[in-house]
């Protein structure tokens, strides 16, 4: 058995090193060579140039491919350990095309394992085990009202005027501002068209109260069944976002409109003109060597009775970088790390999925993420 790493940008050091240093046979792929080397090449000697030919004929049964090359890649990769027997392990969103792989997976007995690194991943976690304490609490009643909330982020450790530093690709943060949202708000259905037609405020609740920014992303319903909420259940709110700093709105308002100006015009207009903006943001917005970055996530869920809350648990995370490297380097790799071994231990079925909702990998993978991050904490809001 080998597990073949693919990738090794910005996210992947810290959880590829840990399978490595834990004996297990890792062959890295990268485009560039001499970039898997320098993040890797003192622990790591069965390094190769990545092209889907070689990784394809490099595959045996029974391997595992991790795919952390972007997301357009990762549904030619699953198909060629479909081709070969092997597993597929992916920190992503499941696209409409990997699910559409689920039958043949489950046919050969084979895992593709997907949406586990920190968002998604660590925030489908965190909203497992919520919806499972609501249901096993005293409280719980199928009349009660629910609202649920998750918001993550990564944010500069040390706040600058842009209010945000780049982590990863600046393009494909400008993009994202492109994707409208769709979520549950006041028992209706909300429909954003662009992120800041809904920024609204949030004060997370950690040890010392902070007031950021935050706004839906992508599509939140589907998640409604993947939490396993009961389609019974009274859902007033339910969203997924993304958070920023305080001020983020308003330092951001020129790129806001420029994306604006952008809407209708052909994609290869578009595709160069954010390229040139995001050129020109990422030159005095990018992290200094050694700078800390920060990560921040908090999964709530509360129910209420008579218009009083009953229940309301919050998982509140907050991680910067440190010797060990990046937060979101840590934070992202290392649960696709912790799912690879799951994979090994045969502790995930066959069939494509999202991150689990067995309590015992939920527990045993929140514990393991205590280590990554400096605070994390589970917080009763009632008490």
């Amino acid at each position: 058995m080998t597990i073949h790493w693919c990738g090794t940008g910005l996210s992947s050091g810290p959880g590829l090193r840990r399978l490595i240093e834990a004996g297990l046979p890792v062959t890295v792929w990268n485009r560039t060579v001499a970039t898997a080397q320098d993040a890797v090449g003192d622990i790591c000697k069965d390094i190769r140039p990545y092209t889907l030919e070689a990784l394809t004929e490099a595959l045996a049964p029974g391997d595992i491919a991790v795919s952390m090359l972007p997301a357009d890649q990762h549904v030619a990769i699953a198909k060629a350990c479909l081709a070969r027997g092997a597993h597929f392990v992916s920190s992503s969103y499941i696209a409409p095309e990997m699910r559409a792989l689920d039958a043949e997976f489950r046919a050969k007995g084979l895992v593709s394992q997907n949406e586990i690194g920190l968002d998604p991943g660590l925030d489908h976690l965190m909203a497992h085990d919520l919806v499972a304490r609501y249901r096993a609490s005293a409280v719980y009643d199928p009349e009660n009202v629910l609202s649920f909330t998750s918001y993550c982020g990564g944010v500069p450790k040390i706040p600058n005027p842009f209010r945000y530093k780049f982590s990863w690709a600046p393009a494909g943060v400008l993009k994202a501002l492109k994707s409208p949202s769709r979520s549950l708000k006041a028992f209706s259905e909300l429909r954003v068209a662009r992120p800041w037609d809904a920024i609204t405020d949030y004060v997370a609740p950690l040890p010392s109260p902070e007031s950021f920014e935050v706004y839906p992303n992508r599509d939140s319903l589907p998640f409604i069944a993947d939490y396993r909420f009961d389609p019974a259940w009274k859902l007033r709110d339910f969203v997924r976002g993304t958070i920023r700093l305080k001020g983020w709105a308003e330092a951001w308002a020129p790129v806001f409109a420029t994306v604006e100006a952008l809407e209708g015009a052909p994609a290869a207009e578009v595709d160069a003109k954010l390229g040139a903006l995001a050129a020109d943001l990422l030159k005095t917005n990018a992290y200094a060597p050694g700078e800390p970055d920060r990560v921040v996530l908090f999964v709530a869920l509360r129910a209420e009775r008579d218009g009083r809350p009953v229940f309301d648990e919050c998982w509140a995370m907050d991680a910067w970088g440190d010797a060990r490297g990046s937060a979101m380097g840590r934070l992202v790799s290392v649960p696709v790390s912790m799912a690879v071994e799951a994979v090994l231990a045969h502790d995930i079925p066959a069939g494509v999925h999202s991150a689990p909702h067995d309590p015992r990998l939920v527990t045993r993978w929140l514990t393991e993420t205590r280590r990554l991050a400096q605070y994390l904490e589970r917080v009763d809001q009632l008490h």
